[in-house]
């Protein structure tokens, strides 16, 4: 029996929709456990290219059951879309997709309220994806939230509703905006809810017998170790727990029962919003790393920073996970780069620091200290096996483990699930 735990290592984008199709063939269950549509996820296989945002990516395999677990907050709207493109393009979904009931919605209001805070800050705006993310987890926590069990009940959800209406009504039209009408939102959820309903079910006791009954179950992490909102670089953080920690309680499975947590890393480093990045790259070198990773977010569609590895930030996340592995993606898109620099350490005032000893304005001021590794001149794309490739790119590969400390499990080369090494 083994519980996986897939974790993007960077500021989210790492390729882990890759790594989590690619360890799904063997997989019986495949679990989002946190995170909304903030987050995004690309598959590619030969049914074609699926941008996923709350859908598991392991629902491509016809062997698994995807999970949406308490964790995660639901844009409905954004879910039944999902679920329709599946369907679609052949995917069955019904009898294989289930939806934990404890799920939080996302409210016409949230989204509101997101727009206007980020206007409010004006130039000091976090950079958020306006999704609506924080303001449902702060409901969450606050005891203002509706969850899908309340949606369920048409009573309950409208004496839910007309009271988050009579709380979020004053804010708005403090804030200039028009008041929300209660019925109107009534209707479109209470229409809605009926497309989700096949889908809901207590997931726990689903997870539990899994665990009893020695299945492969693959956790699925929405967003990178740095946007954790207590270890990431706050505020330019999500609202919810990244880490491995968070497992327990986004998805009720114990610690003890992980047996393997896999960071994924992409072979560079990039980065989208606003917040510090220190091995940020700004000329001709970032362009191109941005042009030929095609580094453009896949829920927004914002241009990505792009930058070199930064192993200060892996050694971290490996280190407060406790990774049993790494899995390197798009290696490929550093075919052709003479020269590959990646940042050792920081200094801060001419000493050398570590991520740990400061917040984001500490980290906006830490200088890179850089290693350079000889570039490859053959290209990596599609190669399958450790022993083709060149050997500029295994001494890269090498060096990242030892810098890091954690051997690399899983080599990318290209975006189809084909495109990997198994080391």
């Amino acid at each position: 029996m083994a519980v996986t735990l897939v974790i993007g290592s960077q500021w989210g984008d790492e390729g882990k929709g890759k790594i989590i199709d690619y360890l799904s063939l063997k997989s019986d269950y495949v679990v989002r456990f946190h995170g909304g549509n903030n987050a995004g996820h690309t598959v590619i296989n030969k049914l074609g290219k699926f941008p996923m945002h709350l859908v598991p990516s392991g629902i491509f395999n016809e062997k698994s059951k995807a999970i949406i677990s308490n964790g995660v907050i639901l844009d409905l709207e954004v879910l039944v879309s999902e679920i329709e493109s599946l369907e679609k393009s052949g995917i069955k979904t019904k009898g294989r997709l289930f939806i934990s009931p404890r799920c939080h919605l996302i409210m016409p209001y949230h989204k509101i309220l997101d727009r206007l805070y980020e206007e409010a800050k004006g130039k000091k705006k976090t950079g958020t994806t306006g999704r609506g993310i924080g303001p449902t987890y702060a409901d969450k926590v606050s005891y203002n939230g509706i969850r899908i069990a309340d949606l369920l009940s048409k009573t309950g959800f409208l004496e839910k509703l007309e009271t988050q209406l009579i709380l979020k009504n004053k804010i708005l039209t403090a804030l200039g905006e028009k008041k929300l009408s209660k019925n109107e939102i009534a209707d479109h959820f209470l229409k809605i809810r009926e497309k989700i309903k096949p889908y809901v079910a207590e997931v726990y006791p689903l997870l539990q017998n899994a665990i009893k009954n020695k299945k492969e179950i693959l956790l699925e992490g929405a967003h990178g170790v740095f946007l954790d909102n207590d270890w990431g670089t706050y505020p330019f953080v999500s609202a919810s727990t990244v880490l491995s920690g968070g497992v327990t309680a986004g998805a009720g499975i114990p610690p003890r029962d992980i047996n393997n947590i896999i960071g994924v890393v992409k072979a560079y480093t990039t980065r989208v919003g606003s917040g510090p990045f220190p091995t940020e790259l700004f000329e001709s070198v970032g362009e191109k790393l941005r042009e030929k990773g095609n580094e453009f977010g896949t829920t927004t569609g914002r241009k990505r920073r792009c930058g070199w590895l930064d192993i200060e930030l892996i050694r971290f996340a490996s280190q407060i996970n406790g990774y049993t592995g790494l899995a390197i993606t798009k290696l490929d898109v550093l075919d052709g780069f003479p020269q590959i620099k990646v940042c050792t350490s920081y200094t801060y005032d001419g000493k050398k620091v570590n991520y740990s000893a400061g917040d984001a304005v500490f980290l906006s001021r830490v200088k890179p200290v850089y290693k350079t590794f000889k570039g490859w001149k053959k290209p990596t794309k599609g190669i399958k096996k450790y022993a083709d490739l060149p050997i500029e790119a295994k001494e890269y590969l090498k060096g990242i483990e030892k810098l890091a400390g954690t051997k690399i499990k899983y080599v990318s080369t290209g975006g189809e699930r084909t495109e990997i090494i198994k080391i």
